[in-house]
């Protein structure tokens, strides 16, 4: 049985094979890669990328990270393209495949087929002799001198090698799109960083739980509307506009200033001029706002009218943090 040190070292010794594998790969950078890229960014249609095996894995990959940063992108996976598949390539799309050897069977029936069509091809393999890259408009060269494990069979730095020139390619289109984080959050309207930047006060508000009462309310009422809303408030409304707030911490400071609360109001205990925002102002500044005054609730309120209580469990529920 190996023991706890001996499998550390094995971890190890893959992780600065493969490190080592990747520093080298900038000096493989040439015009072809430039005008590779330039091909993809001038493209009409889409970009397709095929590939077998561990190099279409690799390829998904590539596709969900330019399709998330502004590249319209298809995976084909190349045993399929040569069974029925290859219809969903169009004459207007650029075809990147995939192979370490660049001599795969597949590859080799596939890539004559693309060229016939007229579809520019981009060959990402490991030797610049193979019959992909002869067959490419233009080549990325993915050599690696071995793969990590002891037997120099499995992919490990060639696969690894594969994912950083893609990656190569999707940041440098991403520049060159002027490609923003507000681009990026419209393609991931789900994720922390979308709802960031496209969340509004207005789409966690709850109609249903508006806590309101008037000045002149007694504080019994007052602290019924709070404990049926639920939210640890409730505003103070007169003539429509909303003039104050009351918050539990309210609520504690006149227990402890008063022995006898009968002839208390709203109006005596309410917090004058309460922080509010806008329904369409962003989560994010709310957030802002609630953390620089240390509070939890916000009012929320446009041209005066009052819209609800945004509370600070609703932004976390969302994730933005």
């Amino acid at each position: 049985m190996i023991n706890k040190d001996a499998i550390l070292a094995s971890a190890k010794k893959t992780i600065y094979s493969e490190s080592e594998s990747i520093g080298k790969l900038a000096q493989f950078l040439d015009d072809g890669f430039a005008e590779a890229v330039q091909s993809i960014y001038n493209c009409r249609g889409r970009f397709v990328v095929t590939g077998i095996g561990k190099s279409a894995l690799i390829a998904q990959k590539i596709v969900a990270s330019l399709n998330s940063t502004g590249t319209p992108s298809l995976f084909l996976h190349a045993a399929e393209a040569i069974h029925g598949d290859l219809g969903m390539v169009q004459p207007g799309d650029v075809v990147m495949c995939i192979s370490k050897s660049g001599n795969s069977p597949e590859i080799k029936v596939l890539a004559p087929l693309l060229k016939r069509v007229g579809n520019l091809l981009i060959g990402m393999t490991a030797s610049k002799t193979s019959f992909l890259a002869k067959q490419s408009d233009f080549v990325l060269h993915a050599y690696v001198d071995h793969e990590a494990d002891p037997n120099n069979l499995a992919p490990t730095n060639s696969t690894t090698a594969q994912l950083v020139l893609g990656d190569a390619l999707a940041v440098c289109l991403i520049e060159m799109r002027g490609f923003r984080s507000e681009d990026f959050a419209k393609y991931h309207p789900g994720g922390a960083l979308g709802k960031k930047l496209l969340l509004r006060v207005g789409d966690m508000l709850d109609g249903t739980h508006k806590p309101v009462v008037s000045p002149d309310c007694s504080i019994k009422k007052a602290i019924v509307e709070i404990s049926e809303k639920r939210l640890g408030v409730t505003a103070v409304i007169e003539n429509e506009k909303v003039v104050g707030i009351i918050t539990d911490g309210d609520i504690r400071r006149m227990l402890n200033n008063h022995d006898n609360i009968a002839g208390l109001t709203a109006r005596d205990i309410m917090t004058h001029n309460p922080k509010m925002i806008k329904s369409s102002d962003m989560a994010i500044d709310a957030l802002h706002t609630l953390e620089n005054f240390s509070i939890t609730q916000l009012v929320v309120a446009d041209e005066g009218e009052y819209k609800g209580i945004l509370h600070l469990h609703d932004i976390l529920k969302e994730g933005i943090v």
